[in-house]
């Protein structure tokens, strides 16, 4: 127990550590970016007057808004202050909606497309792996070529060839969009089934490329386990091969667990792509627009969002891991 409680809290230490890191570099690189955010609202609101002080006037009362006005140093200090209090300020691109609002509007979409793509592929791919490895054969020749083809195709390009063949030439399925352009949000039936036809081609792009990453490295993982020496004592034993594989896969499932964390930690990186690709309305399209309006309060909330749960995902794993793996105590005990 006592060497456990030193693991959690050296685990805990760096968690804290890294977290303040990414927090100073999640407001610092957005601001670094050239232009004038600022400049480009005012040029908005000040269309058709000609009177350069009434401009200015503007100018400085947008920048007194938004703080921009004040050195680098206090305003992340205003930053991290309001930051714990959950304002995350205007977004510069999206005046006068706040940032609070436009990541509500936008998160909800992509956890509604993520998770379930995650999850799905995690558990078809893990399974599809541990049958292939168990039964070889003709099963496995067929399943490793397919599994290679799908994770090495990058997540924009299976995105596109799915686009292409069922959205394009079978048109099967619609383009873009999250639901009908000429629809309005509602619990109607027309509504819900816009809905779920147009969520088809973004989870199936996730879906087919976290099946082939994750059923490589079960397969691979299992055929280790398989081979140990543990396995080859057991059967020796007599040990019923049931409860051996049991074991095995028990086994192999860890680094699998470890990935499903990280998928999860790094849903948006996903969404980024998937939904610029269809025009999702999630956070990827929400980073887009962020990044093309120069949306400093807008960028820094939504990478810190991915940045925490990286972080919470790779530190939980770590907990995880060291109540699952009796190896792990061990070490810290010694």
């Amino acid at each position: 127990m006592k060497g456990y409680r030193k693991y959690f809290l050296n685990k805990l230490m760096w968690f804290c550590i890294t977290l303040v890191a990414a927090f100073v570099l999640n407001f610092t690189l957005p601001r670094l970016m050239p232009g004038d955010p600022v400049a480009a609202i005012v040029a908005r609101f000040a269309q058709g007057m000609s009177n350069a002080t009434g401009v200015q006037a503007i100018y400085e009362q947008y920048t007194k808004l938004f703080g921009t006005d004040k050195p680098i140093v206090e305003q992340f200090f205003i930053y991290v202050k309001n930051v714990l209090q959950g304002d995350f300020g205007f977004s510069f691109s999206q005046y006068p909606r706040t940032v609070a609002d436009v990541l509500k509007a936008s998160l909800i979409w992509t956890v509604a497309l993520q998770f379930p793509a995650i999850l799905v592929g995690w558990i078809i791919g893990n399974a599809l792996g541990a049958l292939a490895a168990y039964l070889r054969g003709g099963f496995d020749k067929i399943l490793l070529p397919i599994s290679i083809f799908a994770s090495s195709l990058p997540p924009f390009g299976m995105a596109i060839f799915l686009l292409v063949i069922f959205a394009v030439i079978l048109e099967w399925f619609p383009t873009s969009g999250g639901y009908g352009f000429d629809l309005i949000p509602s619990l109607s039936w027309r509504f819900i089934w816009s809905v779920i036809v147009h969520y088809q081609l973004p989870f199936w792009s996730i879906v087919l490329v976290a099946i082939g990453g994750q059923a490589i490295g079960m397969r691979s993982m299992a055929i280790y386990e398989l081979n140990a020496d543990y396995v080859k004592f057991s059967r020796f034993m007599g040990i019923k091969d049931r409860k051996i594989v049991g074991y095995v896969f028990r086994n192999a499932m860890l680094p699998q667990i470890t990935g499903l964390a990280l998928a999860f930690g790094t849903m948006v990186f996903g969404a980024l792509v998937a939904e610029i690709i269809f025009s999702y309305p999630g956070l990827g399209t929400t980073i887009l627009s962020a990044v093309l309006g120069q949306d400093y309060p807008l960028i820094s909330a939504t990478t810190l969002i991915i940045t925490l749960m990286v972080l919470i995902a790779n530190f939980l794993i770590e907990i995880l891991y060291g109540i699952l793996d009796p190896r792990i105590k061990a070490a810290q005990a010694d």
